[in-house]
């Protein structure tokens, strides 16, 4: 353990002191779903090598992974069905006085992650667009979405606070999944130039009502977006944090692979003000 000043209370090589407890909350973009090795519960398709499981490893953190692939805001304070191991408990059920560090990555599924990449591949299987399917008489759908999740953003946030006081919050955007740039598309995202940067404008407005609503309510936002540039969908195999409709890496489509988790642990290290360790996160 390195010693140091830092925001979630490390003990230094000397302290006995219990390790911090870390609880990591959020959707698969946060379990990893088919990124090997998998952990119970299944149904939540949770990989021990998500970024929860590489901070809690490097920094010897008591770790409390409630994540949940599928999960939305509500899944914070309600069971989320999950097969086949049955209802998941509420994540927040994880949270208590004694945490020191809570990480956040939600409101995906809120906005319909899922539901719009099968809307948009059955578009263009018919040959319209994507886009065309979401905005109608100049209004965006998906827009209208991302404004109606941010008060469920906002209350997940506050009702952290209020079970944890004592921690660091933590709230991640979304890594990007199109080409950043003058152009966006690519051949490994099966959509054309126009709705490739429809999409993307889509994921930068998610990103950007997250980061306002951690800076609205006393936490702290960490942007895993700009850093993902050159490491998106359409970059190489071998780059990458996020794998495209086929993958290539071990990752389920359109989400992160294993380079992604570790990518975005080291954001958090840096944003929780960790110290540059041993074990080839990419701290500064």
């Amino acid at each position: 353990m390195v010693a140091g000043a830092l925001s979630i209370g490390l003990p230094g090589p000397a302290q006995s002191a219990p390790a911090p407890i870390y609880v990591a909350l959020g959707d698969s973009y946060a379990a990893g779903p088919i990124i090997p090795v998998p952990i119970k519960p299944w149904g939540c398709l949770k990989s021990s090598n998500n970024y929860a499981h590489m901070l809690a490893s490097e920094y010897s953190l008591t770790l409390r992974d409630a994540t949940c692939s599928g999960a939305e805001t509500d899944d914070m304070t309600n069971p989320q069905g999950v097969d086949p191991d049955g209802p998941n408990p509420p994540q927040f059920d994880s949270l208590s006085a004694d945490v020191s560090l809570v990480t956040l990555q939600i409101g995906g599924n809120d906005i319909g992650f899922g539901g719009i990449a099968e809307t948009c591949a059955q578009a263009a299987f018919n040959q319209q667009s994507c886009e065309s399917q979401y905005v109608k008489n100049g209004d965006d759908e998906l827009r209208d979405r991302i404004a109606e999740t941010a008060p469920k953003v906002a209350a997940v946030i506050q009702e952290i606070h209020t079970r944890a006081p004592s921690a660091t919050v933590l709230v991640l955007g979304y890594p990007g999944i199109f080409k950043f740039g003058p152009t966006a598309s690519c051949p490994a995202m099966l959509v054309g130039e126009g709705d490739a940067l429809y999409l993307r404008g889509i994921q930068e407005a998610l990103n950007g009502m997250i980061a306002d609503q951690a800076s609205a309510n006393s936490a702290t936002y960490v942007d895993v977006y700009t850093t993902s540039a050159g490491k998106t969908a359409c970059d190489l195999p071998v780059l990458r944090w996020i794998e495209p409709i086929v993958p290539v890496n071990a990752a389920a489509p359109i989400h992160p692979n294993i380079n992604g988790m570790s990518g975005m642990a080291g954001e958090v290290a840096r944003a929780a003000g960790l110290p540059s360790g041993s074990s080839g996160l990419p701290l500064p």
